[in-house]
């Protein structure tokens, strides 16, 4: 039977546009990896009464509850009294918790304020998980069939409190089932088509959970095996990876989450072969990816942003009659700026990209979200219209992701003649 979770983030600062609730993403890895399937989330005010009904209700539904936050010394910090009377528990003074906290107060050169006595109460019957990092200790409370973990809210003292001293009752509750993800990122294609054409794959795994989503640029596939063993669990998600892969082809670019960077970065390294890049609309967005993988220095070795039609011709040798006839925003634009990048860096590849990002600027012929990528090698020079839909930003962002993904698909095409 799988064990089910929920997650109650404690203060009026994440109900904010400034605050995030990180914590709660991190628990939901870590209990996910333990075989605990997380059914809610939920962020409460400093109110009382609405924080008391939440946990009440959590405890009743879940068999993990996990409360972040509010554990601090101030009036605003409810989380404990309230997590007690949730279960019908009492407060209970520990002597030892008020002359500890004294103890770190005069360590640091200065004596405790009264007000931090709250912080020596705990819930009656709770296991005390101490707090190196932090004035706030955690609690641990075992009901029947279930747990109730109260924890800090800053985030270096509630992760080492988990790890240390939570994630085994939790592993020990969920008992012997072992949880395995795989994601596989696809370009070129649109959610409904990837999902028309894997689903009767993966409905034949009724106990993998299958997502796919959308992400700015691409799709992701997600897996989620369990399994009372850990090699199986593996095996199948290996299974089903592989038959996605061999049906929808060229365009699964990564098997295991990895960025298109990080591929086209490692197939670049596997073959010792470099790359550079000129870019006009995307303002060296394609370089910067490039260059945010480690190690990428050994294979990109230029990036030009040449924006304007001057720096076209004297950065790339882009012939004036080039953008006289076809315009800046052009496939022979295009090609002259990947081949003039690379002939310029003496790289293997070249990669270009020039649009028109919006919100002016388009045509009835070039619309906005009207790109050119173009592509060089040493036997080859192409190039390719796309027409990307939204904001700036997101031209912008589709291509790079564009750019990348050619660069791949004609070094893959390169590799098999």
């Amino acid at each position: 039977m799988t064990r089910t979770a929920e997650i109650v983030a404690v203060g009026s600062e994440l109900l904010t546009p400034e605050k995030t609730d990180t914590n709660s993403l991190w628990l939901t890895e870590k209990l996910n990896e333990a075989g605990v399937e997380v059914m809610l989330k939920t962020i409460v005010g400093d109110d009382e009464a609405r924080l008391e009904e939440t946990i009440r209700d959590a405890v009743k539904r879940s068999d993990i509850v996990i409360t972040t936050g509010g554990l601090g010394p101030t009036e605003d910090d409810v989380t404990r009294q309230v997590s007690g009377r949730a279960v019908g528990r009492e407060l209970v003074y520990h002597e030892e918790l008020e002359a500890h906290l004294r103890e770190r107060f005069r360590s640091w050169g200065r004596e405790m304020p009264e007000i931090n006595k709250r912080q020596a109460y705990i819930i009656a019957g709770a296991e005390i998980l101490p707090n190196p990092n932090g004035s706030a200790v955690g609690m641990l409370l075992e009901l029947p069939g279930k747990l109730l973990v109260v924890l800090p809210g800053p985030p270096r003292e509630l992760m080492p409190m988990y790890e240390n001293f939570v994630a085994a009752k939790v592993r020990a509750l969920a008992g012997d089932i072992h949880v395995r993800r795989r994601m596989l990122r696809v370009s070129g294609m649109g959610e409904s088509a990837v999902d028309e054409a894997i689903a009767p794959i993966y409905r034949a795994y009724p106990h993998v959970q299958t997502s796919i989503l959308f992400s700015k640029s691409e799709i992701e596939v997600h897996l989620t095996a369990k399994s009372e063993s850990e090699d199986e669990a593996a095996r199948v998600l290996d299974e089903l990876a592989e038959k996605i892969r061999d049906t929808l082809g060229l365009a699964v670019f990564a098997m295991n989450g990895e960025t298109l960077e990080e591929v086209v970065g490692r197939m670049l390294s596997e073959s010792g072969e470099t790359l550079a890049s000129a870019e006009s609309c995307t303002g060296g967005l394609v370089g910067m990816r490039l260059t945010e993988v480690p190690g990428s220095s050994a294979y990109f070795l230029e990036g030009a942003v040449t924006y304007s039609n001057e720096a076209k011709m004297r950065t790339l040798g882009v012939p004036e009659t080039t953008l006289a006839e076809h315009g800046a925003v052009s496939a022979e634009t295009a090609e002259a700026m990947a081949s003039g990048i690379r002939e310029r860096a003496g790289a293997d590849y070249g990669i270009a990209v020039t649009g028109i990002a919006g919100p002016g600027g388009g045509s009835a012929e070039k619309p906005v979200g009207t790109v050119f990528i173009g592509y060089s090698d040493k036997s080859q020079t192409r190039s390719m219209r796309f027409n990307f839909p939204g904001d700036r930003f997101l031209i912008r962002w589709r291509s790079s992701q564009a750019a990348l993904d050619y660069l791949r698909r004609r070094m893959l095409k390169a590799k098999a003649v």
